[in-house]
């Protein structure tokens, strides 16, 4: 038995941080998903993404008491496991909406690609950390962690899931930055994006993703089509203005006006009913997030830790910038959910698995 005194200790030297913010941010999302569904069939959505939470937060929990060591050894296994997930999406998974993305567990529903985001930072995190962190990295060096990046990815892209697949490579470029890389490098990677994705466009999308990008720069060539959802995001948070319409009041949920609103276009719906500064406060809880990852990252004892956490700050940063971005109509729409806002039980799961690993880092300081 632990003394009072002892547990005391304990408690004082367990680092809460990542769980209260994401669960703050998770209230909020709650209270608007609830507004965002209350008017339609999809009303009772608020009880199944609460299940959802508390399991994604007791997972954080367990996964904070795993010692980074540990994390460490089973980088690759954990990796090469998903990879196997992969490959069974493809050969036997759940189709919808014309993807084929899930694997059927009973009664629930798992998306082998969002865990991929997690499994394939540790994996980069564990090859990484095997040089000298203070070295500067040439093309060569990259070679292998691309692989690892690129496997994946291209399993994604053939479920079909472009954002997803594109996401693991910004991970990958993302860390790759952090390692230091050579300025020679760093141009030569700037070349190799903007040609491949010249050919990916020509020759790798379908005509609908195509579309995407087109209705992008100019949603009103196509307003009642491929441009709809863009242009009706724009409205709504357009008629937000400063204070926002009020909670429950969102004209573009009631009247069913922007499809997806409980999952990709959350952020819409929040906009419209708290307005411009109802959003200044949830981008700051957001940027608090992400800072708190990247003090972290400097205050870890080990560089497989810090790459890792900088991996997991990634992921975070990446689906708030590309969801934000895509439903205010600076960047095309993926299907990238908004972090413990956006409706879904594999994605609260995957940033719920990323808490628990930073908040594990972080209490590697005080307790292992």
């Amino acid at each position: 038995m632990l003394s009072s005194s002892k547990v005391v200790d304990w408690l004082k030297r367990y680092d809460f941080s990542f769980l209260l913010a994401v669960t703050t941010i998770f209230i909020i999302g709650l209270i608007n998903l609830y507004s965002a569904t209350h008017a339609s069939s999809s009303n009772g959505l608020y009880k199944t993404q609460l299940l959802w939470f508390f399991l994604s937060m007791f997972v954080a929990v367990v996964i904070s008491f795993i010692r980074p060591k540990t994390l460490f050894r089973f980088s690759y296994a954990f990796y090469f496991f998903n990879i196997a997930l992969l490959v069974l999406v493809l050969i036997m998974g759940h189709k919808g909406m014309g993807a084929q993305r899930w694997l059927v567990l009973g009664p629930l529903r798992f998306q082998p690609s969002e865990l991929m985001k997690v499994t394939v930072t540790l994996a980069l995190g564990r090859w990484f950390s095997k040089s000298d962190p203070g070295s500067e990295m040439g093309l060569k060096e990259l070679i292998i962690p691309f692989i690892i990046a690129f496997i994946p990815a291209l399993l994604i892209i053939l479920e079909p899931d472009l954002g997803t697949g594109l996401l693991i490579i910004l991970i990958f470029l993302v860390v790759a930055f952090y390692r230091k890389l050579k300025w020679k490098t760093i141009g030569i990677l700037a070349i190799i994006a903007v040609l491949s994705g010249t050919v990916m466009y020509n020759f790798g999308l379908k005509e609908y993703q195509r579309k995407r990008i087109v209705t992008f720069l100019n949603p009103d060539a196509d307003a009642r089509g491929s441009g709809y959802n863009a242009i009706q995001s724009k409205i709504a948070i357009g008629s937000g203005k400063f204070w926002g319409k009020g909670h429950m009041q969102s004209t573009q949920a009631s009247l069913n006006y922007l499809p997806e609103n409980h999952t990709d276009f959350v952020f819409s719906i929040y906009n419209e009913e708290h307005g411009f500064f109802g959003s200044v406060l949830l981008i700051g809880l957001y940027l608090l997030l992400l800072f708190r990852f990247i003090w972290l990252a400097g205050s870890v004892n080990r560089f497989y830790d810090s790459v890792v956490v900088i991996g997991l700050m990634s992921i975070f940063f990446w689906h708030i910038f590309v969801n934000m971005g895509m439903v205010t109509g600076i960047l095309p729409i993926v299907g990238l959910p908004l972090p413990f806002m956006s409706y879904g039980g594999s994605s609260l799961l995957t940033f719920g698995i990323c808490t628990g690993l930073a908040t594990s880092f972080s209490n590697s300081r005080s307790f292992f």
